[in-house]
């Protein structure tokens, strides 16, 4: 589903490219070429137009489909306007103004989508439960890093030093870590400023969809046992349709991610935790299994993948081909809470123009 709808995406790109040609070919002084050297125009247009696609592409293809699909939509809509302005005013304008103010609009919106992607703000949410967590519990939240868009080893280190400011008594990485992308360098620095954290009982782990990488073990320059290594070595509990006891009050249990054909289903899991009473936070990567998690009792259940949205409407498509049962924020559902994060980073495409790149602190009391 998901590759049909990239592969929608790129053609769309490409359509979107054409209609931004002739959009630059409709500026004076290329008009004017045109009117000795019309090749000359055309190709001084098509020029600008690959341009503005090749600065983008060193970031990488993506990137450069984002902004030509952007480019394209607000070119269009400044077409429109100015075809109706046109037309109220009797008289068509000479100049392109629909094309400067097209290019002015998408470079501010993405401008702000790059900065929202790249500002990490902090998010809190404070919860009640009937179930004894001493004097509270603070868990703070992270999910997709995808090491090597936003974020390498160091900024991530940073990042690391901010939460441990927050006095966390247990942290959580919902999935998602690294990508294909990724790498070991940064990998292992990350891994590092993890095991620097001082969170009272334990920070968590669950593998997210990118985690284990979609290409061959030689794509990138580390494998799946050298993550789980530099993970365990600095102190981080890996759970794998797994259970964990965080303290006296508080029981995680960590699933594996949706991706995976035999994962345990969430009633198997609380069956096998069913004799502790303990608060029970669930840690599933994809947002996608509410209705199970909520009737078989977890009381709190945290994910990441959804990226909030990043690009106005993927997250909502998302949930219109139920993709995901939430797209971001909060949720109570049948006594259980639910938390999705927008995520610390973002995958591929350091734009946001939908949402925002977070740390979540979550106090239970």
């Amino acid at each position: 589903m998901w590759l049909a709808i990239f592969g929608a995406i790129l053609l769309f790109a490409v359509g979107g490219a054409a209609y931004i040609v002739c959009g630059f070919h409709r500026f004076s002084f290329i008009k004017k070429l045109g009117e000795k050297h019309r090749f000359l125009a055309w190709l001084l247009a098509l020029i600008l137009a690959a341009a503005v696609c090749g600065v983008t592409a060193v970031i990488n293809a993506w990137s450069a489909a984002v902004v030509m699909i952007h480019l394209f939509i607000f070119w269009l809509i400044c077409d429109i306007i100015a075809a109706v302005v046109g037309k109220i005013r009797g008289k068509k304008s000479e100049r392109n103004i629909a094309g400067v103010a097209a290019i002015a609009v998408t470079a501010a919106y993405l401008a702000f989508g790059w900065y929202f992607a790249h500002r990490i703000v902090i998010t809190e949410y404070s919860l009640s439960t009937g179930k004894d967590v001493g004097d509270g519990v603070r868990i703070v939240l992270i999910a997709d890093s995808h090491l090597g868009v936003t974020l390498d080893g160091e900024k991530f280190a940073e990042q690391m030093e901010r939460i441990d400011a927050l006095a966390p008594d247990i942290v959580v990485l919902a999935g998602d870590f690294v990508d294909d992308e990724s790498k070991k360098t940064d990998m292992v620095r990350a891994c590092e400023a993890l095991g620097d954290i001082d969170a009272d009982y334990g920070v968590y782990y669950v593998f997210g969809n990118h985690d284990k990488g979609y290409y061959s073990e030689e794509y990138r320059d580390f494998k799946e046992d050298d993550l789980r290594s530099a993970l365990t070595s600095n102190g981080v509990t890996i759970l794998e349709d797994e259970t964990a006891q965080a303290g006296g009050y508080v029981r995680i249990i960590g699933r594996q991610d949706r991706s995976v054909e035999d994962r345990a289903s969430m009633m198997t899991l609380m069956a096998n935790d069913a004799l502790n009473s303990g608060y029970k936070i669930v840690i599933d990567h994809q947002p996608n299994d509410y209705n199970e998690e909520a009737s078989c009792g977890a009381d709190l259940v945290l994910s990441g993948h959804t990226h909030g949205g990043p690009l106005i409407p993927a997250g909502q498509i998302g949930l219109l081909i139920g993709a995901n049962d939430s797209l971001y924020g909060h949720k109570h559902i049948k006594g259980t809470d639910f938390i999705v994060t927008s995520g610390i980073s973002t995958w591929a495409i350091p734009f946001k123009t939908g949402a925002k790149s977070e740390i979540v602190v979550i106090d239970v009391v």
